[in-house]
């Protein structure tokens, strides 16, 4: 017991040595939020744990209409959602809310974590930004915004490339890595240092490299480009125009610093589902066009690009998962925890699952997906995509 008591104080000192030297304060709050209070990373009720600036309602909300019409769910898929400790599933039919089921402490009310699901809400903001000519093109260079943002390679990286995830960037996206931008963007204090000092690796355009610093890059282009914070910005031009329920709120990397735009939009799970509306409708809600016409087309197609499989893309268009098949196209935001914003506009069809676990890719249940869909159109896409879909077609047809 002597010599446990002996490593463990020297192993405290060498990893407080090792944060010091490093650089890596961001850990200790890592440590804080998560192992100190029983937990193993980020989770959906982070809310207290960090600074925020709340993106407001409007005056005047717009409720869904409620149907609930639809049959329970099965008990297969009553334990297919519980084992990944689903918190709420939504399914909306024709603007009408046909189920709308709840687990735990998770109610109506209840703001959670977007995760990544908010990269799509920043490219839809950008869009608008555009319209607005506050940003004159997707191709303009970053560096047209943020001067510093140059020297190396990066003054070739384009808006475009970010939506595409394919800056070229050397960000390293983990869920698990302490070390990594992820954990350091997550945790830290200053997301502007940390997306400056990226590097290139490999040529812009070229390659769909999943990152979240991309995000953020797109995150500051909007406040320089608007003058606005991106808080404001999202507040009048996007959930006032959709007659938001609730407030959301965005976390920040510090008191009064930036929106974590990668990810950290909490929201109600119904107001999450108005994202799905648009995506439904190319941008429109009811009679009003909010996010343009023309962008939303460039927002869903699949720009030509290699994966890190070699396949050629047909999963992702510009900050947004797609998937095509039998002629029908859905459109989905997802975050890391098994957040889903899925919209089907053939079927009018909007599914909104929030949850603390997500299944990987290729873990599919039996019956859960089309026997003729290839392996190849599955890949990169977690398997339960498939499972939420089925089973919101399930309840809405009955």
């Amino acid at each position: 017991m002597k010599r446990l008591g002996w490593f463990l104080f020297y192993l405290i000192i060498a990893l407080n040595l090792f944060v010091v030297l490093s650089g890596r304060f961001y850990l200790y709050k890592g440590v804080y939020s998560t192992y100190l209070r029983g937990e193993s990373g980020p989770t959906i009720y982070d809310f207290d744990k960090f600074y925020e600036a709340k993106v407001k309602k409007p005056k005047k909300t717009i409720p869904w209409k409620i149907n609930l019409s639809a049959k329970q769910l099965t008990k297969t898929d009553e334990k297919y959602v519980g084992k990944y400790q689903t918190t709420s599933l939504l399914v909306i039919k024709n603007d009408e809310i046909v189920f709308e089921k709840y687990w735990g402490d998770h109610h109506p009310s209840t703001i959670s974590n977007s995760f990544s699901a908010a990269k799509t809400i920043v490219s839809l903001l950008i869009g608008i930004a555009i319209d607005e000519g506050k940003i004159k093109s997707l191709d303009d260079k970053v560096c047209k915004y943020l001067t510093q943002f140059e020297g190396e390679g990066k003054e070739n990286i384009t808006i475009r490339h970010l939506l595409m995830m394919a800056s070229g960037l050397d960000w390293v996206e983990s869920g698990k890595n302490p070390l990594s931008e992820n954990a350091e963007s997550y945790y830290g204090s200053d997301l502007w240092k940390l997306v400056h000092r990226q590097r290139v690796e490999s040529k812009p355009g070229q390659l769909f490299n999943y990152q979240s610093g991309n995000s953020q890059l797109l995150g500051f282009i909007l406040e320089k480009a608007t003058g606005k914070s991106l808080t404001e910005y999202a507040s009048e031009k996007l959930w006032k125009k959709i007659g938001a329920e609730s407030d959301a709120f965005w976390s920040l990397d510090r008191e009064n610093g930036n929106p974590k735009a990668f990810c950290c939009l909490y929201a109600t799970t119904r107001d999450f589902a108005r994202i799905g509306k648009l995506l439904n409708n190319h941008g429109k809600w009811n009679d009003e066009q909010v996010i343009p016409a023309n962008y939303f087309e460039e927002l869903v197609k699949n720009p030509k690009m290699k994966t890190e499989e070699g396949l050629p893309n047909t999963r992702y268009g510009l900050h947004i998962w797609t998937y095509h098949v039998s002629g029908k196209d859905v459109y989905y935001c997802r975050g890391i925890k098994g957040q889903y914003i899925i919209a089907v506009p053939a079927e009018q069809l909007i599914i909104v699952r929030t949850g603390h676990n997500r299944a990987d890719n290729f873990e599919i249940p039996k019956n859960y997906i089309h026997p003729t869909i290839s392996m190849k159109e599955k890949v990169g896409h977690p398997g339960d995509l498939f499972a939420y879909l089925r089973i919101a077609r399930s309840v809405a047809k009955k």
